[in-house]
């Protein structure tokens, strides 16, 4: 299994992105720009909005170097078309040359549809029942095949990866080491004992990170009338539970998501039996996504957007509250789990 590239660079990694960098990789494609490009909220790769002549806009993604290979890049790819084929409502890859990875010296892009919308309405029910509809039929699709060349979403690649880079690479403040390491590692003994009550649950290719800022709400149009919700941005799929997609969606107290849980679940049902044992693993992939969080911005910090972004990150307080974010883990672990009402 090819995994992905994380090796810290010593040049940022988009240095050479400037405007006439992005308008020379489109039109390398044989689309003419008018010169119009809005960046987009993006951090892990670049994304650009980019006027065309005579044609609607295209949203480019550059991809950041080093982080996938090309293999891995192309299955995303592939699952995001084999979901728009099937009229899920996906941000799929643009098919320019029979190719949806480019190159233009040395920088991979790809160009998808622009899209717009707002975010979904998580308090109605009906909202959140025509989202678990819908990722009910991705995950129909994405238990049909695995992922080959991306990896898994697990306590290994999530977890023990994550601390023992953030260990290796001195980013926990000395006087905090002691109480961080033994936390972290109570975090990961509770994330073990989760996945064995929950079981042998079968995994499939996810969205994997379906949080709001990745679902688009959008009104009726002549091809969907009655609108709705538009997924997008799947460069973090991966294989893994289907619960993953789900919990995002949740929030509040345990009674408010054991409301909403029950509202999805009545969608995602219609078109894929959901097996409850997976419920188990909320708390669990909730502390895997913490520990993974913490060394994404530090493997980042080399990229000048970082720093800018994110000021409050690798100080003394940010670590503190990252220790007392996972005890509240641990307890939150050996509860019984939210069950849909």
């Amino acid at each position: 299994m090819t995994q992905p590239m994380t090796q810290p660079s010593t040049t940022p990694p988009f240095a050479v992105l400037t405007p006439d960098f992005v308008l020379d990789a489109i039109e390398s494609l044989g689309l003419l720009t008018d010169g119009r490009q809005l960046a987009l909220n993006s951090y892990e790769n670049r994304v650009y909005q980019v006027g065309l002549e005579d044609a609607a806009p295209v949203v480019a993604k550059f991809y950041r170097p080093a982080r996938w290979s090309d293999e891995a890049i192309l299955e995303e790819h592939a699952f995001s078309v084999e979901l728009a084929e099937r009229e899920i409502p996906v941000a799929a890859p643009l098919l320019i040359d029979g190719r949806t990875l480019h190159q233009h010296e040395g920088m991979r892009f790809a160009l998808f549809p622009r899209l717009s919308g707002r975010a979904p309405e998580l308090s109605d029910p009906a909202t959140l029942e025509w989202l678990g509809r819908f990722l009910g039929r991705i995950h129909a699709v994405g238990g049909l095949r695995r992922y080959c060349d991306r990896p898994a979403l697990d306590i290994g690649s999530f977890g023990i990866e994550p601390r023992d880079w953030l260990l290796a690479h001195d980013f926990i403040p000395p006087d905090l080491l002691p109480a961080w390491r033994s936390t972290v590692d109570q975090a990961l003994d509770g994330v073990h004992r989760a996945y064995e009550r929950a079981g042998d649950v079968a995994t499939l290719r996810l969205h994997g990170d379906c949080h709001m800022g990745n679902v688009l709400w959008q009104p009726g149009d002549g091809n969907r009338p009655e609108g709705g919700p538009q997924f997008v941005d799947f460069d973090d799929s991966r294989n893994g539970p289907a619960v993953q997609d789900l919990w995002m969606l949740l929030s509040g107290e345990r009674s408010e998501m054991a409301l909403q849980l029950g509202d999805i679940l009545e969608g995602y049902e219609d078109f894929r039996d959901f097996d409850d044992r997976e419920l188990y693993l909320v708390e669990a992939l909730r502390t895997l996504r913490l520990l993974h969080y913490s060394a994404w911005l530090a493997r980042r910090w080399d990229d000048p957007a970082f720093p800018a972004a994110f000021p409050w990150f690798n100080n003394q307080r940010y670590w503190q509250e990252r220790i007392l974010e996972l005890r509240e883990q641990i307890a939150l672990m050996d509860e019984e789990p939210v069950w849909p009402e």
